[in-house]
């Protein structure tokens, strides 16, 4: 039995439509990432990108479990000596971009280097219920009836 290698001609991509209202962070961020990876699939090949893409609406009403919506801290760094920043998770869905909580997410669930941030263009994140990529028709996904543990009441 030979092992099967997927080759450029036979990636067949989709559009998935997934709506994060009320969707635990850590739990969606994995589907997405295996979605965008395309490990959901029978033909998943390491080095090839044979994902879907991803469209997550509504990315600016996650919820988080216990109390990491308060206490999760996410850091960055100017370059500049003592140029440490932070923000909470709260902070940044309060924010300008409430969907980078999500994005981020994704993105360390990815394993790094070329293949991963090619993968992450594929990801499409609104923070509101509109999106331009109606022309795709695009399949929705139902993340909450997956498991019950995927939505927070």
């Amino acid at each position: 039995m030979k092992t099967y290698s997927a080759k450029p001609a036979d990636i067949e991509k989709s559009w998935v439509l997934i709506d994060a209202e009320g969707l635990v962070v850590g739990r969606l961020a994995t589907i997405i990432a295996n979605r965008l990876r395309g490990k959901h699939k029978p033909s998943f090949t390491p080095h090839m990108d044979c994902g879907d893409n991803v469209i997550v609406v509504n990315a600016d009403k996650v919820v988080f479990t216990g109390n990491k919506r308060r206490d999760k801290t996410y850091y960055w760094h100017t370059g500049y000596p003592g140029g440490i920043k932070q923000r909470t998770a709260d902070q940044l869905l309060e924010g300008r971009f409430p969907e980078r909580v999500l994005s981020k997410a994704v993105e360390r669930m990815m394993p790094g280097g070329p293949l991963s941030r090619k993968q992450m263009s594929n990801l499409r994140i609104y923070a509101g219920a509109e999106h331009p990529h109606e022309a795709q028709q695009p399949a929705v996904l139902d993340v909450a009836s997956l498991n019950k543990k995927n939505t927070r009441v």
